[in-house]
């Protein structure tokens, strides 16, 4: 293990946990999403929720745009982006697998990029005039916010007995 990569380790373990791992929420993005069928995951329990497809294309579009700021690539994704939320109309032509893998390799093209660096890596800035830390810690918090949102999302599927989970 790199000495001087301590807490890309610990981000990257962070970023593991919250996909597919125990940890101390007892949530993961695996354990939500196994329980639903395509069905359930393009269902809306009441008009003013998203549903769990449009949120985790959600997470998987920003985890795209700041892969290419940490690439320091051009990055042009904004909240009024056409692909910030999109419609469970271009989801479903997408597949709920396709989505479910783009989501979980989008963690993984994340990880891939920062495990070898240093922490001093963190430090760096992007474009946008913040630093990579920033960015990366932003992401786990934009995760698990998404994350709750699809349990409430369930909930609510399962309490109106939209579909049946």
């Amino acid at each position: 293990m790199n000495k001087n990569n301590v807490l890309i380790q610990n981000i990257i373990e962070q970023f593991i946990d919250i996909q597919d791992q125990e940890n101390w929420l007892d949530e993961s993005f695996q354990k939500k999403i196994d329980q639903i069928s395509p069905e359930q995951a393009f269902a809306r329990p009441i008009p003013e929720i998203h549903s769990v497809a449009e949120l985790l294309a959600h997470v998987q579009i920003w985890r795209s745009e700041s892969i290419k700021k940490l690439r320091n690539e051009p990055s042009t994704l904004t909240v009024e982006s056409p692909d910030n939320w999109r419609t469970n109309e271009q989801l479903k032509a997408i597949g709920w697998e396709q989505l479910k893998a783009d989501f979980f390799k989008s963690a993984a093209d994340l990880i891939e990029l920062i495990k070898d660096k240093d922490d001093s890596f963190l430090e760096n800035y992007y474009k946008d005039g913040y630093q990579f830390k920033f960015l990366i810690e932003g992401l786990i918090h934009h995760d698990l916010y998404h994350l709750g949102q699809i349990g409430i999302t369930i909930k609510l599927l399962r309490q109106y007995h939209i579909v049946s989970i």
